[in-house]
């Protein structure tokens, strides 16, 4: 029941499954790729360990929704992955997030809201919209220790 078995017949395009029948629905739904990051800063009026220059290794978890496309894609992974190199990591990876990002006190807090903007604004280019039928941000969860993160969610950053 459990044992390994080699597929008899690989399936074909076009001649076991249609391309019709990639796009299964038409529902709404979500995807999710998580980062990490090492970035040093310290936070102001604070008195406490954080107010001394420290580091952490940050956990970042995206939660991404939109419409799939005709192959039953909403977002290739990897495409996720691109946004992040090069619109967002760029200024946290190895930095002194102090000077980084725009003034603010780095709390975990401001941050989540700043990496939110950063993808959903990525999000909106026009190419994205044409490419990604409905993408938007629904959440954004980053993680400062294994045990302590902040977050931000799509109701709160449009309706607050």
């Amino acid at each position: 029941m459990y044992g390994f078995r080699i597929v008899d017949k690989l399936q074909k395009i076009d001649e076991d499954i249609q391309k019709d029948q990639l796009k299964y629905h038409t529902k709404r739904v979500l995807v999710s790729k998580e980062f990490t990051f090492d970035a040093a800063h310290h936070l102001h009026n604070y008195e406490g360990k954080c107010k001394n220059l420290h580091g952490h290794t940050y956990r970042v978890i995206f939660g991404l929704s939109g419409f799939v496309d005709e192959r039953g894609l909403m977002m290739d992974f990897g495409d996720i992955k691109e946004i992040w190199k090069n619109e967002i990591e760029v200024y946290l990876d190895h930095k002194y997030l102090n000077e980084t990002l725009p003034p603010m006190n780095t709390t975990a807090e401001n941050m989540v809201v700043w990496i939110y903007e950063k993808m959903a604004s990525s999000l909106q280019k026009e190419d994205r919209q044409k490419q990604y039928h409905g993408a938007r941000v629904e959440f954004v969860r980053l993680f400062e220790t294994p045990t302590s993160y902040a977050e931000t969610r799509r109701e709160w950053m449009e309706c607050e």
